[in-house]
């Protein structure tokens, strides 16, 4: 019944928190830090705080002429604000474009040139150190969310405004714009509307639904531009459990806060579930109450997996995996329970959710699809992208009578199990699987924090690892480790911090092969 109400208005950023706050007003989310917008709102505020915090500063984005249709983009240093913000615009009818506070200046600037004179929020940190000047002349109104600054208006100097109704656009109008990671150049701007919202929704709402009880804490560390933010909120929410937001994933706050309020649900991006293997070890117990971990974004390691479902101590704990993707949602999951062993074929990233997605493995060479033979995976949903803002010719591109090619490489077993060898981009040849030979150097070296293996200049697959503590790396073990693996050049150790990544913190491969080939000096 709840999935049937809301189905057919699709998901409604503008008045999410209303709808929430009128079914559970006590209910309340929990921060790690504090908003920018509203420094005095304190770390645990009530939904019914959140929805007039919203609707506050809808009606002073509608004071400077905000209007229905109009582009929104919000780039400032990270916080959840960024997706309050974005409920704001959306209250509106205008449309919110989301830039990691992690691109650079120049990206930004070409970003906003593509959207096409948008009004620009913003903070004095960013306008003063990061962003060029043009940034003015790219935008029709820059407003600030904290700070002054001469060429714009702070959020603060239109305080008490006249409150404005929210204002409601079809199902099929865009609804959000985010971009994709980057990791192969200039981001592209992702165009989501409710409907396509709506189709991502229903998989996880129906899990959360039925495995964790409610008023159990669901704890979230994603992206706050992430498109999969405005899925896992309102799942949290509508349903009626506390939310725990978290800006950072340093291990020690991460476990005091877990300790305090030990959520029974976690969804994180792989590498923050890799950063948090310490916690596995805490006395506290902080991942003891968790009942169902959750990952999408990029590839997770075994290792990791069976980490996390030993430090929980409840029953019946899974951890699921879900394969997709910005601009198509989650396609594919499947989940993991401690019977599964720390070393389980991690390439299976599981099967299409019924009546809801499709996957299909076109051969690139006209022979049959296996695993030595690996082909252009392709996938159906309702929850894809409507288009690239600016380059619907590229969006074109990528569809094929209705099927959208992933840009991955993989096979689908006669069980109809997908499995993911790699990127297009990041292939290596002679090299079956880069991804499978780093899950097995993960499991076979518990010192090892990240390790990814690449294409080196003279096209030798080349292992990049990071140690934890930075900690030297072990050569007689490592030679143990990859006797039976294919022939790689020798590691090359980094620290962690100087890996360049997206803002999901995947691991930006060519950014980082393009450093490797530059010398010591890049």
């Amino acid at each position: 019944m709840f999935l049937q109400r809301i189905g057919s208005k699709g998901i409604r950023l503008g008045t999410l928190f209303d709808r929430a706050a009128a079914r559970h007003p006590a209910n309340f989310v929990i921060l790690d830090h504090d908003l920018d917008i509203a420094p005095g709102l304190g770390r645990r505020v009530t939904l019914t705080e959140l929805a007039d915090l919203v609707d506050d500063f809808a009606s002073r984005l509608w004071s400077v002429k905000v209007r229905p249709g109009d582009h929104v983009v919000v780039h400032k240093s990270d916080g959840f604000d960024i997706s309050l913000l974005a409920c704001a615009v959306a209250r509106t009818g205008a449309i919110p474009v989301l830039l990691s506070s992690k691109l650079d200046g120049a990206t930004v600037a070409e970003l906003l040139r593509r959207v096409g004179q948008p009004f620009l929020v913003t903070d004095q940190d960013k306008l003063e150190n990061h962003l060029p000047g043009e940034v003015f002349g790219l935008s029709r109104k820059v407003l600030l969310t904290s700070g002054e600054h001469e060429g714009a208006t702070s959020f603060a100097s239109l305080a008490g405004v006249e409150r404005v109704p929210a204002v409601s656009m079809p199902i099929d109008h865009p609804t959000l714009i985010t971009h994709t990671s980057g990791t192969t150049g200039t981001p592209k701007l992702a165009v989501h509307t409710g409907m396509s919202f709506q189709s991502r929704y229903r998989p996880q709402a129906t899990v959360v639904g039925a495995t964790v009880r409610r008023r159990e804490p669901v704890a979230v560390h994603v992206s706050f531009v992430h498109s999969r933010m405005f899925t896992a909120m309102p799942i949290s929410i509508l349903q009626g459990h506390p939310l725990i937001v978290l800006r950072d994933d340093d291990p020690q706050t991460v476990g005091e806060l877990f300790t305090q309020i030990p959520p029974g649900f976690i969804e994180a991006h792989p590498n923050t579930f890799l950063r948090w293997e310490e916690l596995a070890d805490d006395p506290r117990g902080p991942l003891a109450n968790v009942k169902y971990f959750s990952s999408t974004f990029d590839a997770i390691h075994p290792r990791t997996v069976h980490t996390m479902l030993k430090a929980s101590r409840r029953r019946g704990r899974r951890f699921a995996q879900a394969y997709g993707q910005s601009e198509v949602g989650p396609i594919a999951a499947r989940t993991y329970s401690l019977k599964d062993g720390a070393d389980f074929n991690g390439r299976c990233v599981g099967v299409p959710f019924v009546g809801m997605t499709g996957i299909r493995v076109i051969s690139r060479n006209g022979a049959p699809v296996s695993k030595e033979n690996p082909g252009f995976i392709e996938v159906r949903s309702d929850g894809r992208i409507v288009t690239y803002l600016g380059e619907h010719e590229r969006w074109q591109k990528q569809v094929n009578d209705g099927w959208w090619r992933m840009g991955d490489l993989g096979y689908r077993t006669r069980f109809g199990c997908l499995h993911l060898l790699d990127r297009e981009v990041d292939e290596i040849p002679g090299v079956q699987s880069t991804l499978e030979i780093e899950d097995k150097l993960f499991t076979r070296l518990p010192e090892l924090v990240e390790v990814i293996v690449i294409c080196g200049p003279d096209g030798r697959a080349v292992p990049v690892v990071c140690t934890r503590g930075d900690a030297p790396l072990d050569e007689l073990a490592w030679k143990t480790a990859v006797v039976d693996l294919p022939a790689l050049g020798d590691p090359v150790q980094w620290r962690l911090e100087d890996l360049p990544q997206t803002a999901t913190t995947k691991i930006k491969r060519l950014e980082l092969a393009r450093l490797l080939a530059a010398g010591p000096a890049a």
